[in-house]
């Protein structure tokens, strides 16, 4: 492109004819919602449904009001805020790129220690959806237990000082005391992270908290907000350099441009207590049965990256196109779904397990999709047992084979050495790196010491079909290296 032109409200009429671009008055938008965490998963996928919705001259009094409450979060406000709040999405396909400027979004909330402007805008009426996306790790569970940790630090401190709180739940919190005392009625919480059941965890994080503090107020939240659970599901890689320049490549000078896979799927209750846009009318499900929509996702897709993106780590794969174009790994894959996940999974009304299985299996294999193996593994210790646990245990109460699972485990415990097989560094990818790798490298000469961080495995390592299976995997590996314990398995 000759001429690169800065993503701004103003500039939209000059992009390339082949961007779409919003056909809204983006002026004539007022917020209904407030969402914490904006990072690409959001503003690809739900902010996307929004702005859909938008185009068809539809629920134009629901528009997006950002939100964060970490420090960095701050970073992207900034880029954000320069463009006007506008998000270039960039679709990556094999038969062909696309792109569209989405404007769903209205402003960005001042990222302040205490949340005061946070709290503030979840207490106008206006505002009838709270959504969140903060990852699988940002709801202070307690592992031992599932409810929230009321020992973290950051929980006692919302207990005690309830109207300067640190975490998003907290300032919800304070946002539903100051409503409930004015009379302007609750609002929806609405969790878009990959949990299963995420719609009663938000629910149980931001009642718990309440309850230390207020226990009137908890009972109230309880009674009158609404928490639906909801199953989303988009590839959407990290933004960095080359991200950027596919935006340049298009004539766009966008500081926070996303790329994403052609597919898109969200499952929602329809339990919203203050109103909601219709997101069906522009491709969203509303059903009763969200539990079988996360199940078959969180077990077969996010358990399936979790299969894969360690071994392709250690063995020096950039991203999870390159894991799937390698043939053990990519036969891992497969067969540990058929044989011992798919099993524990029904089938949702369109799909089976194994059509989903396949239909996996080319999203991954996508080779437009630079989606690096390092982000897919990060948090290992709050994804393997969110995705990858539960269907061993089915396993094990239903007397279905696990030794493939186990060998994902020990593939995990390999990558938490912190040592590629060519002899490179694993840079920390875990928020609990430093024990993770200390117990691992305990684990080359004691296998069993990784499965007793009970903290993540609970009991397993007292599973004998499990630890057994994990133990001589991990002898394997030492003995002769990851590429080779796969093919083990896979020609078992």
């Amino acid at each position: 492109m000759d001429e690169l032109i800065p993503l701004s409200q103003a500039s939209l009429a000059r992009l390339p004819a082949s961007v779409r671009v919003p056909r809204y008055d983006r002026g004539a938008l007022t917020p209904g919602i407030v969402h914490i965490g904006l990072g690409n998963f959001h503003r690809a996928h739900q902010a996307w449904y929004l702005h859909r919705l938008f185009d068809m001259g539809l629920n134009h009094d629901w528009a997006i009001i950002g939100a964060g409450v970490r420090a960095n979060d701050a970073q992207m406000r900034d880029r954000l805020l320069a463009q006007d709040c506008l998000t270039t999405l960039i679709e990556l396909d094999p038969a062909g790129k696309s792109a569209e400027v989405t404007g769903a979004m209205i402003g960005f909330l001042a990222v302040e220690e205490g949340n005061a402007p946070l709290i503030a805008q979840m207490a106008d009426p206006a505002i009838r959806i709270v959504a969140l996306t903060v990852t699988e790790g940002g709801y202070y569970l307690d592992p031992a237990t599932g409810g929230l940790d009321a020992a973290h630090p950051d929980i006692v401190h919302d207990a005690a000082h309830p109207d300067r709180p640190r975490t998003a739940f907290g300032a919800m919190v304070a946002a539903l005391r100051i409503r409930r005392d004015r009379g302007t009625g609750p609002f929806t919480g609405l969790c878009c992270d990959n949990l299963q059941g995420n719609g009663a965890v938000l629910r149980r994080a931001v009642v718990s908290l309440a309850q230390l503090s207020d226990p009137d107020l908890a009972a109230w939240i309880d009674s009158a907000c609404s928490f639906p659970n909801s199953m989303v599901d988009c590839i959407v890689p990290a933004t960095g350099p080359r991200e950027i320049a596919l935006a340049r490549d298009l004539g766009i000078a966008d500081a926070a441009p996303v790329t994403h896979e052609n597919f898109r799927q969200w499952v929602i209750e329809d339990a919203f207590c203050a109103g909601r846009p219709d997101w069906d009318r522009v491709g969203a499900t509303f059903s009763d049965d969200v539990h079988a929509y996360e199940m078959m996702k969180i077990r077969i897709l996010n358990g399936g990256h979790q299969i894969i993106a360690a071994p392709g780590e250690v063995l020096g794969l950039t991203t999870i196109a390159e894991t799937m174009a390698d043939p053990g790994i990519r036969a891992l894959l497969r067969r540990v779904v058929t044989e011992e996940i798919a099993p524990h999974v029904a089938p949702v009304p369109g799909i089976t397990p194994q059509d989903y299985l396949d239909l996996i299996d080319r999203r991954f294999s996508n080779p437009e999709i630079a989606d690096t193996t390092r982000r897919v593994a990060f948090d290992g210790s709050s994804r393997q047992p969110g995705f990858i646990l539960p269907s061993i245990r089915d396993g094990l109460r239903s007397g279905a084979p696990v030794a493939g699972l186990a060998l994902v485990s020990a593939l995990w415990a390999r990558y938490c050495r912190g040592l590629r097989e060519d002899g490179r560094e694993i840079a920390p990818n875990d928020p609990h790196w430093g024990r993770l790798q200390t117990v691992a490298l305990a684990a080359e000469s004691r296998p069993m010491a990784w499965l007793e961080q009970r903290d993540l495995y609970g009991d397993l390592a007292a599973e004998p079909r499990f630890a057994g299976a994990f133990d001589g995997w991990m002898q394997q590996m030492r003995e002769n290296g990851v590429a080779a314990v796969i093919a083990a398995y896979c020609l078992s």
